[in-house]
């Protein structure tokens, strides 16, 4: 570990010394792709500065402790040597946190995909809970939404609904969403007061540059048509829904949301773009035989990830097995306890595969 530190300071230092210079300062692509380096770094770095001074605090403790006889000074040789070797131990976990391989799309904005399964209308409803969860947490975070498309009910539910969050590390935040939240409660409609058990399916897509998925004119097929809404009520009287088929994988994204049908377009393929970087990912990861399961699991859809139980005020994380009794606050969008565990428990489980 101390080496590649090392050489983490060293490609440190020289992104520094190469944005002091003329050619990449005047270069204004150049100076942001050497800044950006240098800050996913530069957390590694100042770490391991502390790291190096408690362990020059340990050697001058050590020192003092063989060369020196005063009993006062021994003693608080001793007591810093002792402090010392306790953030160094602390200081070394971090370490090993901050090496961990970062997942490159950590930083990217990201669309989540909604759709109510099994439960007919009371899934539906539930749908449009979870939107309105994820909604009030990005408010929360300060990040921006932007429906993408949606599928809405005659009761105010949602048998889709698709939106891009946009701002800082959405995707680090929110990647552990995918799956299948199950939802326990009385629907109103419900005469008997009996509990029902619905399912709705949340995927996480990392929204996809168009460098990274480049799209031929050749392999899409476009049609338009007059966006509807609840029952067929027309939501304007211009055909400016949009659905896009891609021909060589039988993707096809529709997006009626916008009232221009070039907007709606571009949302489209941007929807279309990050499915296509999620089949090419999973891809690559069903190619690796022995592929890491961890205790926060593999994002599958098909796995149950979680339940909402009303009657409880439960929500239950199967995947770490965390319960909270806070439902309600949950529901509100406080989702930073649930994903602060099942971001330690991605990490914890990487760090036992390091070992």
């Amino acid at each position: 570990m101390h080496d590649k530190l090392l050489a983490v300071v060293e490609e440190h230092e020289r992104l520094s010394r190469a944005m002091a210079t003329q050619e990449v300062a005047a270069d204004p692509d150049a100076y942001r792709r050497h800044a950006q380096a240098q800050a996913g770094i530069e957390d590694i770095v100042s770490c391991f500065r502390r790291y190096q001074l408690s362990e020059t605090g340990i050697a001058e403790a050590e020192e003092i402790l063989r060369e020196e006889s005063d009993p006062e000074l021994l003693d608080m040789a001793e007591q810093e040597k002792h402090e010392q070797r306790a953030v160094l131990d602390a200081l070394e976990g971090e370490l090993k946190v901050l090496l961990l391989p970062k997942d490159p799309n950590d930083a990217k904005n990201t669309i989540l995909e909604i759709r109510a399964g099994t439960g007919g209308e009371e899934a539906a409803l539930f749908a449009a809970d979870l939107y309105r969860m994820y909604s009030r947490f990005a408010e929360i975070k300060a990040w921006k939404i932007d429906m993408m498309n949606s599928n809405a009910t005659g009761l105010g539910g949602f048998k889709e609904v698709v939106f891009k969050v946009s701002g800082d590390n959405v995707y680090s935040q929110l990647k552990f969403e995918a799956g299948v939240h199950r939802v326990q409660r009385v629907p109103e409609t419900e005469a008997q007061g009996r509990v029902h058990t619905s399912a709705v399916t949340v995927a996480v897509l990392p929204e996809a540059d168009p460098v990274e998925v480049a799209l031929d004119p050749n392999d899409l097929e476009f049609d338009v048509y007059r966006s509807s809404g609840p029952g067929g009520q027309s939501v304007n009287t211009t055909d400016s829904a949009v659905r896009v088929t891609h021909k060589p994988t039988g993707l096809v994204v529709t997006c009626q949301d916008e009232k221009s049908q070039h907007k709606n377009k571009a949302k489209a393929l941007s929807v279309l773009r990050a499915r296509l970087l999620a089949r090419i990912r999973a891809e690559e990861h069903s190619e690796r035989s022995a592929e890491r399961r961890s205790q926060v699991g593999s994002g599958d859809r098909s796995e149950r990830i979680r339940t909402y139980n009303f009657p409880q005020n439960r929500v239950t994380d199967h995947r770490i097995n965390m319960t909270l009794y806070r439902l309600g606050a949950v529901m509100e969008g406080e989702l930073q306890d649930v994903i602060d565990a099942l971001v330690a428990a991605d990490r914890a489980a990487r760090l036992a595969e390091s070992a």
